[in-house]
């Protein structure tokens, strides 16, 4: 996999091209629960940013936080091309739904729903299943289209999920936990496509993984997250900091590559 790292840059290089996002001093509270806290980061235009942290440290909650979906305090500020401070459109993959295995809903079905007022119970017009191919062409699943969602593999319905986040093509994309209930090959498969995709619409990408592994290889940034940001950096650094072996109990000196 290609990966086009970022690491030699500048804060903000590059952000005339795309939508880069900066967080500072954000908090969210559910009643008397502090959820998040004094939280800083900054998603640079073009990079894919892995969040990690334990279950529960609010990785969910900053994703809902970004997409305006939940009250917080601090700031989100949003740069387009050109530097204008507008909201930016963002494509959001949660994480796998569960569909019964015997469902008839097809891949076309679905797409069609999200992306079109056509009732589901009427055959599709070939219009609408032509642009459903499309959608479905820029993750290279055309062959999915008539596939019962059920009796996707997990690779396969992140794909179909990724497809959907990209209709209309956003400025940043976030995953979340993308990699769950994929094996190994269909890890590899979305990871390249990952990087497919934002180099070919230059997105922003934002993910949670558990997946420490593969960090190295795809991520430009990696950012711990425990309430608040307990590090942040290239993979290397931050799976080699002491934050990291105190919240996972791992260490992963040198050569842990």
């Amino acid at each position: 996999m290609s990966v086009h790292k970022h690491d030699d840059l500048p804060a903000g290089a590059g952000c005339s091209r795309a939508c880069c996002l900066r967080a500072e001093g954000l908090g969210v509270t559910a009643g008397d629960q502090v959820i998040l806290h004094d939280v800083d980061f900054h998603l640079h235009c073009g990079e894919i940013t892995a969040l990690i942290g334990p279950n529960g440290a609010g990785k969910s909650t900053l994703f809902k936080t970004i997409l305006g979906q939940l009250p917080h305090t601090g700031s989100i500020d949003f740069q387009q091309a050109g530097g204008r401070h507008t909201r930016p459109l963002i494509g959001y993959v949660p994480q796998s739904p569960s569909f019964d295995r015997g469902d008839p809903v097809s891949v076309l079905d679905l797409f069609a729903a999200a992306i079109s007022a056509w009732p589901v119970f009427l055959p599709a017009p070939k219009s609408l299943r032509e642009r459903v191919r499309q959608c479905l062409s820029r993750v290279h699943g055309e062959g999915l289209m008539y596939k019962r969602v059920g009796a996707l593999s997990g690779g396969e319905l992140q794909r179909v999920l990724l497809a959907m986040a990209l209709e209309p093509i956003p400025h940043i994309l976030i995953l979340d936990e993308p990699l769950s209930g994929v094996d190994i090959e269909g890890e590899r498969q979305l990871l390249d496509m990952l990087d497919e995709v934002r180099t070919q619409y230059d997105l922003s990408i934002l993910l949670s993984t558990h997946d420490f592994a593969t960090l190295e290889e795809y991520a430009d940034k990696v950012i711990l997250l425990q309430s608040t940001v307990l590090a942040a950096g290239t993979p290397r650094e931050v799976l080699t900091s002491r934050a990291f072996q105190d919240v996972f109990h791992l260490s992963l000196g040198r050569g842990w590559s």
